[in-house]
Protein backbone atom coordinates (compact mmCIF):
# COMPACT_ATOMS: atom_id res chain seq x y z
CA UNK A 1 0.00 0.00 0.00
CA UNK A 2 2.87 2.68 0.99
CA UNK A 3 4.53 1.41 -2.72
CA UNK A 4 1.37 2.51 -4.09
CA UNK A 5 0.89 5.57 -2.59
CA UNK A 6 4.67 6.98 -3.36
CA UNK A 7 4.55 5.35 -7.24
CA UNK A 8 1.28 7.99 -6.88
CA UNK A 9 2.87 10.60 -5.41
CA UNK A 10 6.14 10.50 -7.91
CA UNK A 11 3.57 9.81 -10.55
CA UNK A 12 1.44 13.50 -9.63
CA UNK A 13 5.24 15.94 -9.19
CA UNK A 14 6.24 14.27 -12.18
CA UNK A 15 3.33 15.28 -14.22
CA UNK A 16 3.23 18.48 -13.14
CA UNK A 17 6.91 19.58 -13.88
CA UNK A 18 6.29 18.56 -16.98
CA UNK A 19 3.50 20.28 -17.62
CA UNK A 20 5.12 23.47 -16.16
CA UNK A 21 8.21 23.30 -17.76
CA UNK A 22 6.52 22.83 -21.55
CA UNK A 23 4.23 26.00 -20.37
CA UNK A 24 7.22 28.39 -19.38
CA UNK A 25 9.28 26.90 -22.32
CA UNK A 26 6.73 27.67 -24.68
CA UNK A 27 6.16 30.93 -23.49
CA UNK A 28 9.63 31.99 -23.31
CA UNK A 29 10.23 30.47 -26.48
CA UNK A 30 7.91 33.13 -28.38
CA UNK A 31 9.12 35.64 -26.54
CA UNK A 32 12.35 35.43 -27.20
CA UNK A 33 11.02 34.85 -31.42
CA UNK A 34 9.37 38.47 -30.91
CA UNK A 35 12.49 40.17 -28.48
CA UNK A 36 14.40 39.40 -31.89
CA UNK A 37 12.46 40.04 -34.33
CA UNK A 38 11.61 43.69 -32.66
CA UNK A 39 14.89 44.65 -32.47
CA UNK A 40 16.26 43.33 -35.59
CA UNK A 41 12.83 45.65 -37.06
CA UNK A 42 14.26 48.46 -35.13
CA UNK A 43 17.81 48.35 -36.51
CA UNK A 44 16.83 47.82 -40.12
CA UNK A 45 14.21 50.62 -40.18
CA UNK A 46 15.65 52.94 -38.32
CA UNK A 47 19.60 52.44 -38.70
CA UNK A 48 20.14 53.81 -34.72
CA UNK A 49 21.54 53.06 -31.92
CA UNK A 50 19.49 55.45 -30.00
CA UNK A 51 16.11 53.81 -30.59
CA UNK A 52 18.00 50.19 -30.10
CA UNK A 53 19.41 51.27 -26.87
CA UNK A 54 15.03 52.60 -25.92
CA UNK A 55 14.05 49.20 -26.70
CA UNK A 56 16.63 47.96 -24.56
CA UNK A 57 15.84 49.93 -21.62
CA UNK A 58 12.07 49.54 -21.94
CA UNK A 59 11.79 45.65 -22.33
CA UNK A 60 14.80 45.01 -19.01
CA UNK A 61 14.17 48.20 -16.20
CA UNK A 62 10.40 48.09 -16.10
CA UNK A 63 10.14 44.76 -14.57
CA UNK A 64 13.41 45.56 -12.46
CA UNK A 65 10.88 48.31 -10.94
CA UNK A 66 8.20 46.42 -10.80
CA UNK A 67 9.59 43.00 -8.92
CA UNK A 68 9.61 44.66 -5.43
CA UNK A 69 5.83 44.07 -5.71
CA UNK A 70 5.57 41.03 -7.68
CA UNK A 71 7.49 39.05 -5.06
CA UNK A 72 4.98 40.19 -2.46
CA UNK A 73 1.99 39.26 -5.04
CA UNK A 74 3.70 35.99 -5.30
CA UNK A 75 3.50 35.17 -1.45
CA UNK A 76 0.30 36.73 -1.30
CA UNK A 77 -1.81 35.13 -4.00
CA UNK A 78 -1.94 31.30 -6.31
CA UNK A 79 1.74 31.49 -7.65
CA UNK A 80 0.30 29.38 -10.64
CA UNK A 81 -3.07 32.10 -11.02
CA UNK A 82 -0.42 35.14 -11.21
CA UNK A 83 1.71 33.56 -14.12
CA UNK A 84 -1.12 32.71 -16.11
CA UNK A 85 -2.34 36.45 -15.31
CA UNK A 86 0.90 37.69 -16.79
CA UNK A 87 0.87 36.05 -19.66
CA UNK A 88 -2.48 37.01 -20.56
CA UNK A 89 -1.22 40.34 -19.76
CA UNK A 90 1.55 39.89 -21.96
CA UNK A 91 -0.51 38.36 -24.84
CA UNK A 92 -3.15 41.19 -24.59
CA UNK A 93 -1.03 43.73 -25.14
CA UNK A 94 1.04 42.21 -28.21
CA UNK A 95 -2.38 41.84 -29.86
CA UNK A 96 -3.00 45.24 -29.70
CA UNK A 97 0.10 46.11 -31.05
CA UNK A 98 -0.19 43.45 -33.64
CA UNK A 99 -4.12 44.62 -34.46
CA UNK A 100 -2.93 48.63 -34.46
CA UNK A 101 -0.15 47.41 -36.94
CA UNK A 102 -2.62 45.43 -39.45
CA UNK A 103 -4.57 48.72 -39.16
CA UNK A 104 -1.72 51.04 -40.63
CA UNK A 105 -1.12 52.66 -37.25
CA UNK A 106 2.68 51.39 -37.59
CA UNK A 107 5.21 54.00 -34.86
CA UNK A 108 7.96 53.03 -33.20
CA UNK A 109 6.85 54.82 -29.97
CA UNK A 110 4.19 51.74 -30.04
CA UNK A 111 6.87 49.43 -29.62
CA UNK A 112 8.40 50.74 -26.78
CA UNK A 113 4.87 51.07 -25.09
CA UNK A 114 4.00 47.74 -25.36
CA UNK A 115 7.80 46.56 -24.78
CA UNK A 116 7.44 48.18 -21.31
CA UNK A 117 4.03 46.29 -20.49
CA UNK A 118 5.47 43.45 -21.76
CA UNK A 119 8.69 44.27 -19.31
CA UNK A 120 5.77 44.84 -16.55
CA UNK A 121 4.13 40.95 -17.22
CA UNK A 122 7.61 39.06 -17.16
CA UNK A 123 8.37 41.38 -13.92
CA UNK A 124 5.49 40.07 -12.17
CA UNK A 125 5.57 36.72 -13.36
CA UNK A 126 9.22 36.04 -12.85
CA UNK A 127 9.23 35.49 -9.06
CA UNK A 128 6.26 33.65 -9.13
CA UNK A 129 7.43 30.76 -11.63
CA UNK A 130 11.05 30.52 -9.61
CA UNK A 131 8.89 30.78 -6.56
CA UNK A 132 6.55 27.79 -7.77
CA UNK A 133 9.30 25.14 -8.14
CA UNK A 134 9.13 23.79 -4.69
CA UNK A 135 5.85 23.71 -4.28
CA UNK A 136 5.36 21.01 -6.89
CA UNK A 137 9.04 19.53 -7.01
CA UNK A 138 10.71 17.19 -4.14
CA UNK A 139 13.78 19.38 -2.93
CA UNK A 140 15.92 16.29 -3.56
CA UNK A 141 14.89 16.57 -7.15
CA UNK A 142 15.08 20.57 -7.22
CA UNK A 143 18.76 20.41 -9.00
CA UNK A 144 18.12 17.54 -11.46
CA UNK A 145 14.87 19.91 -12.66
CA UNK A 146 16.62 22.99 -13.20
CA UNK A 147 19.30 20.79 -15.12
CA UNK A 148 16.70 19.84 -17.50
CA UNK A 149 15.13 23.44 -17.35
CA UNK A 150 18.69 25.25 -18.33
CA UNK A 151 19.27 22.41 -21.09
CA UNK A 152 15.66 23.33 -22.72
CA UNK A 153 16.53 27.51 -22.21
CA UNK A 154 19.65 26.56 -24.14
CA UNK A 155 18.27 24.62 -26.76
CA UNK A 156 15.53 27.37 -27.18
CA UNK A 157 17.93 30.30 -26.78
CA UNK A 158 19.77 27.98 -29.77
CA UNK A 159 16.67 28.38 -32.42
CA UNK A 160 15.01 31.65 -31.33
CA UNK A 161 17.55 34.00 -33.18
CA UNK A 162 16.84 31.75 -36.41
CA UNK A 163 13.07 31.77 -36.05
CA UNK A 164 12.80 35.05 -35.28
CA UNK A 165 14.73 35.78 -38.58
CA UNK A 166 12.75 33.89 -40.61
CA UNK A 167 9.54 34.43 -39.25
CA UNK A 168 10.11 38.29 -39.45
CA UNK A 169 11.55 37.75 -43.41
CA UNK A 170 8.28 35.85 -44.27
CA UNK A 171 5.25 37.81 -42.29
CA UNK A 172 6.60 40.42 -41.18
CA UNK A 173 7.03 42.12 -38.21
CA UNK A 174 3.05 41.84 -37.55
CA UNK A 175 3.05 38.27 -37.83
CA UNK A 176 6.10 37.97 -35.07
CA UNK A 177 3.54 39.66 -32.63
CA UNK A 178 1.26 36.64 -33.32
CA UNK A 179 3.92 34.64 -32.38
CA UNK A 180 3.74 35.56 -28.87
CA UNK A 181 -0.01 35.96 -28.53
CA UNK A 182 -0.19 32.11 -30.33
CA UNK A 183 2.62 30.77 -27.50
CA UNK A 184 1.49 32.78 -24.25
CA UNK A 185 -1.82 31.46 -24.66
CA UNK A 186 -0.87 27.81 -25.14
CA UNK A 187 1.33 28.14 -21.98
CA UNK A 188 -1.88 29.20 -20.24
CA UNK A 189 -3.89 26.91 -21.19
CA UNK A 190 -0.93 24.24 -20.90
CA UNK A 191 -0.87 25.24 -16.84
CA UNK A 192 -4.24 25.27 -16.04
CA UNK A 193 -3.92 21.57 -16.42
CA UNK A 194 -2.25 22.04 -13.53
CA UNK A 195 -3.35 22.16 -9.58
CA UNK A 196 -1.20 24.21 -7.49
CA UNK A 197 -2.83 25.51 -4.30
CA UNK A 198 -1.87 28.70 -2.69
CA UNK A 199 1.63 29.18 -0.60
CA UNK A 200 0.80 28.67 2.86
CA UNK A 201 1.01 31.99 5.11
CA UNK A 202 3.62 32.44 8.09
CA UNK A 203 2.14 35.48 9.07
CA UNK A 204 -1.42 37.08 8.98
CA UNK A 205 -1.94 38.79 5.96
CA UNK A 206 -0.58 43.11 5.93
CA UNK A 207 -0.75 46.02 3.47
CA UNK A 208 2.20 45.80 0.34
CA UNK A 209 4.08 47.87 1.57
CA UNK A 210 4.28 45.91 5.35
CA UNK A 211 4.83 43.02 3.26
CA UNK A 212 7.40 44.33 1.70
CA UNK A 213 9.47 45.36 4.17
CA UNK A 214 9.05 41.72 5.34
CA UNK A 215 10.61 40.63 2.66
CA UNK A 216 13.59 42.69 2.80
CA UNK A 217 14.19 42.82 6.47
CA UNK A 218 14.31 38.31 6.51
CA UNK A 219 16.32 38.55 3.24
CA UNK A 220 19.27 41.00 5.03
CA UNK A 221 18.77 39.58 8.53
CA UNK A 222 19.83 36.37 7.03
CA UNK A 223 23.58 35.73 6.40
CA UNK A 224 23.30 33.33 3.75
CA UNK A 225 20.57 35.46 1.70
CA UNK A 226 22.76 38.56 2.69
CA UNK A 227 25.83 36.41 0.86
CA UNK A 228 24.04 35.38 -2.06
CA UNK A 229 22.47 38.93 -2.97
CA UNK A 230 26.23 40.30 -2.57
CA UNK A 231 27.32 37.87 -4.16
CA UNK A 232 24.78 38.21 -7.00
CA UNK A 233 25.31 41.88 -7.36
CA UNK A 234 29.45 41.92 -7.76
CA UNK A 235 29.52 38.75 -10.07
CA UNK A 236 26.74 40.10 -12.12
CA UNK A 237 28.55 43.57 -12.72
CA UNK A 238 32.06 41.80 -13.38
CA UNK A 239 30.41 39.68 -15.75
CA UNK A 240 28.86 42.41 -17.71
CA UNK A 241 31.76 43.01 -19.98
CA UNK A 242 32.25 39.21 -20.99
CA UNK A 243 28.37 39.31 -21.19
CA UNK A 244 28.37 42.83 -23.38
CA UNK A 245 31.40 43.63 -25.43
CA UNK A 246 32.78 40.35 -26.59
CA UNK A 247 31.12 41.08 -30.03
CA UNK A 248 32.33 43.96 -30.08
CA UNK A 249 35.86 42.52 -29.21
CA UNK A 250 35.47 39.49 -32.17
CA UNK A 251 34.52 42.78 -34.34
CA UNK A 252 37.95 44.58 -33.92
CA UNK A 253 39.92 41.60 -33.00
CA UNK A 254 39.27 38.74 -35.54
CA UNK A 255 36.99 41.11 -38.14
CA UNK A 256 33.13 41.80 -38.78
CA UNK A 257 32.05 39.34 -40.84
CA UNK A 258 28.57 38.35 -39.76
CA UNK A 259 29.16 34.62 -39.54
CA UNK A 260 32.10 35.80 -36.48
CA UNK A 261 29.20 37.42 -34.45
CA UNK A 262 26.99 34.42 -34.84
CA UNK A 263 29.71 31.50 -34.11
CA UNK A 264 30.46 33.88 -30.92
CA UNK A 265 26.59 33.36 -29.82
CA UNK A 266 25.91 29.99 -30.78
CA UNK A 267 29.33 28.55 -29.12
CA UNK A 268 28.23 30.11 -25.75
CA UNK A 269 24.67 28.88 -26.38
CA UNK A 270 25.91 24.96 -26.81
CA UNK A 271 28.23 25.49 -23.92
CA UNK A 272 25.36 26.41 -21.62
CA UNK A 273 23.50 23.08 -23.77
CA UNK A 274 26.01 20.76 -22.42
CA UNK A 275 26.16 22.44 -18.42
CA UNK A 276 22.45 21.81 -18.44
CA UNK A 277 23.13 18.20 -19.17
CA UNK A 278 25.63 18.30 -16.77
CA UNK A 279 23.54 19.47 -14.23
CA UNK A 280 20.74 16.76 -14.80
CA UNK A 281 23.35 14.02 -14.94
CA UNK A 282 24.65 15.05 -11.89
CA UNK A 283 21.24 15.51 -9.97
CA UNK A 284 22.52 17.21 -6.93
CA UNK A 285 25.26 19.47 -5.60
CA UNK A 286 25.87 18.80 -1.98
CA UNK A 287 28.14 21.88 -1.21
CA UNK A 288 26.24 24.69 -3.15
CA UNK A 289 28.88 27.58 -1.99
CA UNK A 290 31.50 26.16 -3.17
CA UNK A 291 30.10 24.93 -6.55
CA UNK A 292 28.90 28.45 -7.03
CA UNK A 293 32.61 29.72 -5.85
CA UNK A 294 34.28 27.38 -8.11
CA UNK A 295 32.42 28.21 -11.22
CA UNK A 296 32.69 31.82 -10.53
CA UNK A 297 36.28 31.70 -10.35
CA UNK A 298 36.25 29.49 -13.56
CA UNK A 299 34.52 32.55 -15.41
CA UNK A 300 37.35 34.86 -14.00
CA UNK A 301 39.44 32.02 -15.93
CA UNK A 302 37.80 31.73 -18.92
CA UNK A 303 37.01 35.54 -19.28
CA UNK A 304 40.53 36.47 -18.56
CA UNK A 305 41.49 33.79 -21.19
CA UNK A 306 39.36 35.64 -23.70
CA UNK A 307 40.76 38.37 -22.96
CA UNK A 308 44.38 37.36 -24.62
CA UNK A 309 43.30 34.96 -27.13
CA UNK A 310 45.04 35.70 -30.37
CA UNK A 311 42.99 32.87 -32.45
CA UNK A 312 39.89 32.63 -33.29
CA UNK A 313 39.23 28.33 -33.11
CA UNK A 314 40.97 28.71 -29.52
CA UNK A 315 38.77 32.13 -28.92
CA UNK A 316 35.68 29.73 -29.52
CA UNK A 317 36.69 27.26 -27.65
CA UNK A 318 37.58 29.21 -23.99
CA UNK A 319 33.77 31.09 -24.82
CA UNK A 320 32.09 27.60 -25.02
CA UNK A 321 33.74 26.15 -21.78
CA UNK A 322 32.76 29.37 -20.01
CA UNK A 323 29.09 28.60 -21.03
CA UNK A 324 29.17 25.43 -19.89
CA UNK A 325 29.59 27.20 -16.19
CA UNK A 326 26.58 29.19 -16.27
CA UNK A 327 24.01 26.85 -15.96
CA UNK A 328 25.82 25.37 -13.06
CA UNK A 329 26.20 28.50 -10.92
CA UNK A 330 22.66 29.56 -12.01
CA UNK A 331 20.90 26.33 -10.71
CA UNK A 332 22.92 25.88 -7.73
CA UNK A 333 22.48 29.72 -6.18
CA UNK A 334 18.63 29.37 -7.29
CA UNK A 335 18.35 25.70 -5.45
CA UNK A 336 20.85 27.07 -2.83
CA UNK A 337 17.79 29.68 -2.00
CA UNK A 338 15.08 27.69 -2.48
CA UNK A 339 16.03 24.87 -0.29
CA UNK A 340 16.73 27.39 2.54
CA UNK A 341 13.95 30.07 2.05
CA UNK A 342 10.02 29.49 4.03
CA UNK A 343 7.57 29.02 1.60
CA UNK A 344 5.87 31.76 2.25
CA UNK A 345 8.86 34.31 1.66
CA UNK A 346 9.84 32.69 -1.45
CA UNK A 347 8.33 35.37 -4.07
CA UNK A 348 9.84 38.38 -1.99
CA UNK A 349 13.19 36.64 -2.14
CA UNK A 350 13.24 35.64 -5.62
CA UNK A 351 12.39 39.46 -6.55
CA UNK A 352 15.32 41.42 -4.59
CA UNK A 353 17.25 38.39 -6.39
CA UNK A 354 15.39 39.51 -9.73
CA UNK A 355 16.10 43.41 -9.08
CA UNK A 356 19.76 42.85 -8.21
CA UNK A 357 20.56 40.40 -11.18
CA UNK A 358 18.29 42.88 -13.80
CA UNK A 359 20.10 45.87 -12.75
CA UNK A 360 23.15 45.24 -12.32
CA UNK A 361 24.21 44.83 -15.95
CA UNK A 362 22.68 47.91 -17.06
CA UNK A 363 24.53 50.10 -14.73
CA UNK A 364 27.42 48.54 -15.13
CA UNK A 365 27.17 48.91 -18.68
CA UNK A 366 27.02 52.37 -18.28
CA UNK A 367 30.88 52.28 -17.35
CA UNK A 368 32.08 49.40 -19.34
CA UNK A 369 30.70 50.92 -22.50
CA UNK A 370 32.30 53.97 -22.28
CA UNK A 371 35.30 52.80 -21.00
CA UNK A 372 35.76 49.98 -23.58
CA UNK A 373 36.84 53.34 -25.96
CA UNK A 374 39.60 54.28 -24.24
CA UNK A 375 41.26 51.21 -23.08
CA UNK A 376 41.47 47.85 -25.18
CA UNK A 377 38.50 45.31 -24.31
CA UNK A 378 40.99 42.43 -23.83
CA UNK A 379 42.41 44.34 -20.75
CA UNK A 380 38.71 44.97 -19.22
CA UNK A 381 38.15 41.17 -19.48
CA UNK A 382 41.59 40.53 -18.06
CA UNK A 383 41.15 42.28 -14.78
CA UNK A 384 37.20 41.90 -14.35
CA UNK A 385 38.14 38.30 -14.61
CA UNK A 386 40.73 38.44 -12.17
CA UNK A 387 38.08 40.18 -9.65
CA UNK A 388 35.73 37.40 -10.36
CA UNK A 389 37.98 35.22 -9.24
CA UNK A 390 38.39 37.00 -6.14
CA UNK A 391 34.56 37.29 -5.48
CA UNK A 392 34.43 33.69 -5.85
CA UNK A 393 37.17 33.38 -3.48
CA UNK A 394 36.06 35.75 -0.89
CA UNK A 395 32.11 33.88 -1.38
CA UNK A 396 33.42 30.68 -0.35
CA UNK A 397 35.60 32.17 2.51
CA UNK A 398 32.82 34.37 3.99
CA UNK A 399 30.26 31.74 3.38
CA UNK A 400 32.47 29.20 5.39
CA UNK A 401 33.32 31.18 8.17
CA UNK A 402 29.53 31.73 9.18
CA UNK A 403 29.20 28.34 9.28
CA UNK A 404 26.74 28.14 5.87
CA UNK A 405 26.81 25.29 3.60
Amino acid sequence: MNTNLQDEHNASWKKKIVLFLISQNISLFGSSVVSFAIIWHITLETSSGIWVMFFTICALLPQVFISLWAGVWADRYNRKHLIMLADGFIALATLGLAIAYWTGYQRMELILLVSVIRSIGAGIQMPAVIALYPQIVPTEKLTKVQGINQSLNSVLMLLSPAVGGVVLGSVGITGAFMVDVITASLAIVVLSFIRVEKAARSTEPASVFTELRQGIAYTFNNRLLRGILICFGASFILITPAAVLTPLLVERSFGNDVWLLTANEVVWTIGTLIGGVFVYMKGNFQDKIRTVAICLMAFGVTFGLLGIAGNFTIYLIIMGVAGFFMPIVATAQTVLIQENVEEAMMGRVFSLVQIVTGSAMPFAILFFGPLADIVPIGSILVVSGALLVVVGALYQITSKRAGLN
